[in-house]
């Protein structure tokens, strides 16, 4: 199973394509693919209660109850964000936060453990896109992706970041980044089908 997260707070923008063309790449090489818009889901940010350190689990009830569990269950998360003021959007911030009772899981209470050699084969990918044209333009994202990624289990392999969004009017004049977008998402299933671990990790 695939699953994509849509952190974008606009509809069919640059980073909600990109994961469209992964989707379909991993849907052609025979996975089963789902698409989940963050935007369109109901729930607060991470209140620093730490209830979930006693029980390991969130106390609040919302629209994000079970999804990550269903996120536990795949073979391979992809996360599609644009870069706002150097950062991931709120959507998906507050996401990632609400995933902290699973950190307690892991790393406090032990009672959901994902061994290693379960976690080369599951894979996370980040997509992103920014509209300048700096280096530096993604760094901030990827140790919160990191991150995240290690929380649920998967290995961080390495996405598509497309900058200069601006020059190029849009993803649609990227002159490579959709069909990267729809190759890795390919190799990633044809890679999860035939057992192979993660290789070409993100660096960052």
């Amino acid at each position: 199973m695939v699953i994509g997260l849509s952190g974008s707070p606009r509809r069919r923008g640059n980073t909600e394509q990109l994961l469209d063309r992964f989707l379909a790449g991993a849907s052609d090489a025979g996975g089963i693919v789902e698409k989940i818009i963050l935007s369109e889901l109901k729930y607060p940010s991470c209140k620093g209660c730490n209830a979930c350190h006693k029980t390991g689990s969130c106390i609040m009830d919302d629209d994000v109850n079970g999804l990550y569990d269903k996120l536990l269950a795949a073979d391979c998360v992809v996360v599609s964000s644009p870069i706002y003021t150097m950062g991931i959007t709120t959507e998906l911030k507050s996401f990632i936060d609400r995933a902290h009772y699973l950190w307690v899981r892991f790393f406090v209470l032990g009672s959901h453990i994902i061994s290693q050699e379960e976690k080369k084969v599951r894979r996370g990918y980040f997509l992103s896109t920014a509209g300048m044209d700096q280096d530096d333009v993604f760094d901030t994202a990827f140790p919160m992706m990191k991150a995240f990624f290690n929380i649920l289990g998967f290995t961080h392999c390495a996405g598509v970041q497309a900058g200069n969004m601006d020059e190029y009017g849009g993803i649609t004049g990227h002159p490579t980044a959709l069909e990267n977008a729809y190759q890795t998402g390919t190799l990633a299933v044809k890679e999860i089908l035939s057992g192979y671990p993660c290789l070409e990790q993100e660096k960052r």
